[in-house]
């Protein structure tokens, strides 16, 4: 990943990356809710300190190219002076999900990448569903059908419902892809063929 977005700002490119808690964030929810009665602002409280750790991690991995520190108010972003800055949770309430979008709308772009562990959406849960079909392109009106009507902490959705409802009111296009298929990641950002879902 670090090489490709190398290679990318070669290129004049310019990227805010914004770090989202992971597998690690809900093991740590799982394991506080087995020792006390969480809240969902506990909850987000861990959520939002388990970015902030990854955001670290990725900001010291890309050394002097990267903003000095991370965001952690999507509405008040440092002067980008650098090609890089690095985002990470915000507050209770609010997923990084929403912050990328808060933080696309106030630098004008247009496209997010939202990089997962699946390569489509699919119209219903491919692990209970086994005819369930992939999308490849999807309005926002449609995409939010499926989506919940609101995000609690730890939710595991395609995208977080809120931030759906304001990336769509924006005109922002989001494409979701397998964050682990680097090769993919650089079709898409190369404007060639790639495995994922658009909706705009």
């Amino acid at each position: 990943f670090k090489h490709l977005i190398l290679e990318e700002i070669k290129k004049g490119k310019r990227f805010v990356i914004i770090v989202g808690g992971g597998k690690i964030c809900r093991n740590y929810q799982n394991a506080l809710s087995k020792t006390i009665k969480t809240t969902n602002t506990d909850l987000d409280w861990i959520g939002i300190y388990t970015t902030r750790l990854n955001a670290e991690f990725v900001r010291m991995s890309f050394g002097e190219i990267a903003e000095d520190e991370i965001v952690l108010d999507p509405s008040k972003l440092p002067s980008f002076t650098k090609s890089i800055i690095i985002g990470a949770g915000w507050k209770p309430g609010w997923s990084t999900d929403y912050d990328a979008v808060m933080m696309a709308e106030q630098l004008r772009a247009r496209r997010i990448v939202n990089l997962s562990n699946i390569e489509y959406v699919y119209d219903s849960d491919p692990k209970l569903n086994p005819n369930a079909k992939k999308i490849e392109k999807s309005s926002w009106a449609n995409f939010r059908k499926l989506l919940p009507k609101s995000w609690i902490s730890g939710l595991n959705s395609p995208f977080d419902p809120m931030a759906a409802e304001k990336a769509e009111s924006l005109g922002i296009e989001v494409a979701i892809i397998n964050g682990r298929n680097i090769d993919n990641l650089k079709n898409y950002l190369d404007g060639k063929d790639f495995l994922g879902t658009i909706i705009s």
